[in-house]
């Protein structure tokens, strides 16, 4: 199979996994519709947020003359009450008006419960539906461009090149090697070096994975490293008699990289415990792992 062919495929796979892995995550906005007047309108409601302001959660004007909702909002596994704020009408600048309240804001990898309640046209309307679990929303301190951006190129360029490999090992082309060096280098970089300085920015530790404590994100990362080192050691810098071991690694190497692509991004992640908070510890010291 020609090399460019490869490529396109190595591609299509990467781009298919990370919007799998960002859409499924617990992050990713929470959507859905409302129906007025036979009309579906769509919202987004936001599951991540910047220390810097509370969170603006905006429900969209539905055209209906009897419209009106209400944010019950408490923090995340505390006994607290919930809060019930009536969203007011905002114009932002240039767009449509909307229905918007605002969580408070929380310290760094903390969480907040909510959900809204809504009347439209006289029908009483509950996001998410009652039965389904409330949105929580995490709050984490800004991360500099000159580090994200880098980071999440570096993540892009690894998974590129490693299902490039991949192929690589599949179809006996003979850049295998190179590649493989390539990949490793860049997930070292990308993952391992910018990975923690960008959760230093965002939640106060550079690593929260094994054997320190449980970040899935921070385990994934350190499984695909060592899968890819595990790969470059096995196979070397030249050519082996025996090259079916030497691609039967590489090729366990990409689908390792495969299936840490298929779990939902920043699951059991940083999360703040509101009980130690409670009892007078700082809350940069209260921030352990979530479920």
């Amino acid at each position: 199979m020609a090399k460019m062919t490869l490529w396109l495929l190595a591609l299509l796979i990467m781009i298919s996994a990370i919007i799998y892995q960002r859409t499924t995550g617990p992050t990713y906005p929470f959507r859905g519709t409302i129906e007025a007047s036979g009309i579906e309108y769509s919202y987004r409601l936001l599951r991540s947020q910047e220390t810097v302001s509370g969170a603006k959660i905006s429900l969209p004007d539905v055209k209906a003359e009897n419209y009106s909702a209400t944010l019950h909002y408490k923090r995340f596994k505390t006994k607290d009450d919930f809060t019930a704020v009536p969203m007011k009408w905002e114009s932002p600048k240039d767009s449509m008006r909307e229905l918007v309240a605002a969580l408070p804001v929380q310290p760094s990898a903390g969480k907040m419960e909510y959900y809204l309640t809504v009347n439209v046209e006289g029908a009483d309307l509950r996001i998410p539906e009652a039965g389904q679990e409330n949105i929580v929303l995490r709050y984490k301190d800004p991360v500099p461009s000159w580090i994200l951006i880098p980071h999440i190129f570096m993540m892009f360029f690894s998974v590129l090149f490693g299902m490039r490999t991949g192929l690589a090992a599949i179809f006996k082309t003979d850049d295998m090697r190179k590649l493989a060096f390539i990949t490793l280098g860049g997930m070292t970089f990308g993952g391992m070096i910018l990975g923690p300085i960008v959760q230093k920015f965002a939640f106060g530790e550079y690593w929260t994975g094994f054997p320190f404590g449980g970040d899935l994100t921070d385990n994934k990362m350190l499984i695909m490293w060592v899968s890819w080192l595990v790969a470059v050691a096995a196979i070397g810098t030249r050519p082996r008699k025996k090259e079916g071991i030497s691609r039967t690694v590489v090729i366990c190497a990409a689908l390792i990289m495969t299936a840490v692509y298929l779990i939902p991004h920043s699951m059991r992640g940083s999360e703040l415990d509101y009980t130690k908070v409670d009892q007078g510890i700082a809350p940069e010291k209260a921030i352990g792992t979530g479920d």
